[in-house]
């Protein structure tokens, strides 16, 4: 379905010097049958006449058409598509109804379907057998009926040819914003991939670190009064250390993929655990029935605890905490971290601004939300629901 404007500077360079070059041979043509051959006598002719009225023509046709076709008036195109009419149809008549004006004006009917509305293009197309009024009308009922045929092959093949190069320009363009699309991309992949290795590091060696530092304190606080205390302590630390130590060779390679970890609650079990060996009784409380979660779901939960008991020991001033999962809902399971102590109104300021953040981001990445409860002096619970 063709379009009812076709802009001037939506064509194609190519169009216009396959038009010049058409124009050229069609001018070519008409010379050789009014003076070359013996053209078939079907109307009067003037071979002078028509060979210079031709060149004018041609002229217009190729630098006339250059110039007008840059111009957006649609008035211009009008009056030059009228004027390339009557010049034509005077061709037509000196030459005798001459193959070659004919060509000249199916040239002028494809420039018309370029320059003007689908409806003036169809004007023109209506108008060119009319140049064979002069015939006799068998003869010329017979030509006006063919040359309408030619004439609406010529400008229907005309705007598919330019819907097809626009459509290729299109194409190209396309092509040029999927290339800048691929790059942005990559380039909010490579950042994304960025900020999980920096949650990663934080949550795990962050964590890791603050257990290992509250296990040394508590150490050297029994180490003169109970060195097998003392000692028991200090092996959990190392523990601890050595765990540590892998969290950073896995981050460090940024792996793709979550380790593989033990089940939820088996894992939040060991953090409560770790949290009491370092000064602050942690319980875990699981509400429901266990399921299980996707991977993306059960990492937020475990980071969103792993975080949450850090904060509790390095900020709170808490004399005890609680995890609690719950999976009575019946399409998303919350975690819970409760805690005791002075209450925090946001994330401690002075911090890089990891720990909540990349909780809230991988809840985001799983389809969930966080939370934070507070008040000062009314402990805090940090909250956290996926879907699962």
């Amino acid at each position: 379905m063709f379009v009812d404007r076709m802009p001037v500077t939506g064509h194609s360079g190519a169009v216009h010097r396959a038009l010049h070059a058409l124009t050229v041979a069609a001018y070519l043509t008409l010379v050789a049958g009014v003076v070359v051959a013996e053209p078939p006598i079907t109307m009067p002719h003037h071979p002078v006449a028509a060979i210079v009225l031709g060149a004018l023509y041609v002229g217009s046709a190729t630098v006339g058409f250059g110039r007008v076709r840059r111009r957006s008036g649609r008035a211009l195109h009008v009056a030059f598509v009228a004027a390339q009419s009557l010049l034509g149809y005077a061709v037509f008549v000196a030459s005798g109804a001459s193959v070659g004006a004919i060509l000249l004006l199916l040239v002028l009917v494809s420039q018309s379907a370029l320059l003007l509305p689908l409806r003036g293009a169809l004007v023109v197309v209506g108008l060119v057998p009319f140049a064979h009024l002069g015939m006799e009308w068998r003869a010329g009922l017979r030509e006006g009926l063919g040359m309408l045929a030619a004439a609406a092959f010529a400008a229907v093949l005309t705007r598919l040819i330019v819907r097809e190069q626009q459509a290729r320009q299109e194409l190209t363009r396309a092509h040029e914003q999927l290339r800048e699309y691929a790059l942005q991309v990559e380039r909010l992949a490579v950042a994304q991939e960025r900020n999980r290795v920096a949650r990663d590091i934080h949550d795990g060696l962050g964590h890791s670190l603050t257990v290992v530092q509250m296990q040394v304190k508590a150490a050297r606080a029994v180490l003169g009064t109970d060195p097998d205390r003392a000692d028991a302590v200090l092996a959990k630390a190392q523990a601890q250390a050595e765990e540590a130590l892998a969290e950073v060779r896995r981050s460090v390679g940024a792996m793709r993929e979550p380790r593989p970890r033990a089940p939820l609650a088996e894992a939040l079990r060991e953090l409560a655990e770790q949290a009491s060996a370092a000064g602050v009784p942690t319980s875990l409380d699981i509400a429901g029935q266990a399921r299980p979660l996707l991977t993306a779901a059960q990492e937020s939960l475990y980071r969103a605890a792993q975080e949450g008991l850090t904060n509790v020991r390095k900020h709170a001033r808490a004399t005890r905490a609680e995890l609690v999962l719950d999976y009575t809902r019946p399409a998303a399971v919350r975690l819970e971290v409760r805690d005791d102590g002075a209450g925090v109104a946001a994330e401690p300021a002075g911090l890089p601004g990891y720990g909540l953040l990349g909780v809230r981001e991988r809840a985001a990445h799983a389809g969930g939300r966080m939370s934070l409860e507070s008040a000062p002096g009314c402990g805090a619970t940090l909250s956290v629901e996926v879907p699962g």
